[in-house]
């Protein structure tokens, strides 16, 4: 087996946990730095992965494989392919840049870290376990934190943002419990090893009938139109850090529930529910986009952009199993997993700084602020154009490739992406005409702009979308074998 670096991975924040609950809550400074500290080695581990990841040969790599509960056949099962690799770089990334975002909080520091890093540990082990029970259950682990740290932490309409991502998150789950069960029991293999069950034939009537439920759970957390209600309204009220995690990596964890079991499990499934779920989710593009649109709080225009390039994942993960353009349109949605995780954490730290300097986040109360904060305007700016597809940043590739799949499998849906791209590249130039440039409002004339290390964790983030925006070669690279595997099905 060697040495468990998927192990040692999850164990970065589960040990920093442990520790932060056994510090006394006066020692706001070594919580904070042993937070740090862990996501600094998780980052590590996690370029320590990806370098060691043998890309020609694919498939599941750096296998752990230990017996935990034989008699009901759960494992502690964990391995990763091209995509675990990408989406547990995007994880390292967001809780490093995370952490130090929220370096400043002053109030219930212990509790607030100790919640956030729960969290991050569900991600982890929902991102490397090949168990499909401990998936649910790290799965859950992610999930739950959300309530709380909305709850305390938060602003604007904390209480109703909490109660209502909670109870659509449940709802999520409520329908995904029995559908993994049911997967389990309907195999007869007495295993709920992700391997042995996808090498298992389902019956085609099993997976039409079940496949919904695993989607829908899943989508949900994605951002799934129109199941997506709960995710603005949470965006703008989490803090800073806690809306980076929401929408940068939580809700990939909808869409690669939705990969991992749904579309590797129950292909016969998958491509029956395929055109209308890619409808939706079609919808799902220009529809949060225009919304966005009309929206007058920064974290509303966000958290519904949110929706939509959510919406181009789940569309090339549907238009992937119609097996017209599979390679494209699976590439694209895994790249835009990672790329719209990456701009969205940065949209969030620096709306965050900008809210915690003036204390407001609607945008007419601002104007020519570029001349007053011109870093934080200026990556803000780098956010903005990499959601529009610029060239150059990161998301213009999956979004290219999964309209070219669109295009060759159902071209009206196609028409729908280009018309998501236009509405975005609206909005956000609406955004930045109306807060960023014209006469300097006075009211602002005093507030700070980003400085030493401050810049770290969005000059981190700002980096990582232009390397993958000139050099796209390094994850396409990295998921290729995989998704020519998983294409092979369709």
């Amino acid at each position: 087996m060697g040495f468990p670096l998927l192990t040692s991975l999850l164990l970065c924040p589960t040990l920093a946990l442990l520790v932060i609950l056994a510090t006394p809550p006066a020692r706001a400074g070594f919580v904070r730095w042993t937070s740090l500290v862990s996501s600094a080695v998780a980052l590590v581990l996690s370029a320590l992965l990806w370098a060691r990841y043998d890309a020609g040969a694919g498939g599941l790599q750096f296998t752990e494989l230990v017996p935990w509960l034989p008699d009901v056949g759960i494992t502690w099962h964990m391995a990763v392919d091209g995509y675990g690799v990408a989406l547990l770089m995007l994880n390292s990334l967001v809780y490093f840049a995370g952490v130090l975002t929220m370096w400043d909080l002053a109030e219930r520091v212990k509790e607030y870290f100790a919640f956030m890093i729960l969290l991050v540990i569900g991600v982890y082990g929902v991102f490397m376990t090949q168990d499909l029970f401990l998936l649910f259950f790290f799965y859950e682990i992610a999930v739950v934190p959300m309530y709380p740290l909305i709850l305390v932490w938060g602003s604007t309409r904390k209480e109703y943002a909490a109660m209502k991502l909670m109870l659509f998150l449940l709802a999520g789950s409520a329908l995904l419990f029995p559908a993994l069960l049911a997967i389990y029991h309907e195999a007869g293999l007495g295993t709920f090893s992700l391997v042995e069950l996808a090498a298992h034939t389902f019956d085609r009537d099993f997976q039409l009938f079940v496949y919904p439920f695993v989607y829908i759970g899943f989508g949900v957390l994605a951002g799934m139109f129109p199941f997506h209600g709960w995710s603005p309204t949470g965006h703008v009220a989490a803090p800073s850090a806690v809306s980076m995690l929401h929408a940068g990596v939580l809700m990939k964890l909808g869409a690669f529930g939705v990969l991992a079991v749904g579309v590797r499990l129950l292909p016969e499934g998958a491509v029956y529910w395929a055109p209308l779920f890619a409808g939706f989710a079609a919808v799902g593009v220009v529809y949060g986009a225009f919304v966005a649109l009309k929206q007058t709080d920064f974290k509303f225009v966000i958290g519904f952009s949110s929706v939509s390039h959510m919406g181009v994942v789940l569309l090339g993960l549907n238009l992937g199993v119609m097996g017209v353009a599979a390679a494209d349109a699976f590439n694209g949605a895994v790249f835009q997993m990672f790329a719209h995780g990456i701009m969205t954490a940065l949209f969030f730290s620096t709306v965050g700084f900008i809210y915690d300097r003036a204390h407001s986040k609607t945008i007419a109360d601002f104007g020519g602020l570029g001349s007053q904060m011109p870093r934080a305007v200026s990556i803000f700016i780098v956010a903005g154009l990499c959601g529009a597809g610029l060239p150059g940043l990161a998301s213009f590739w999956p979004e290219m490739l999964v309209f070219l799949a669109a295009m060759k499998t159902m071209p009206l849906v196609g028409v729908c992406v280009i018309a998501g791209l236009v509405l975005t590249a609206l909005y956000v130039l609406r955004v930045f005409e109306t807060a960023f440039f014209g006469p300097p409002n006075p009211r602002w004339k005093d507030l700070p702009d980003l400085r030493g290390w401050e810049l770290l964790p969005r000059g981190l983030l700002v980096a990582v979308l232009l390397f993958f925006g000139f050099y796209p070669r390094a994850m396409l690279d990295l998921i290729g074998s995989t998704t020519q595997l998983l294409a092979a099905g369709f």
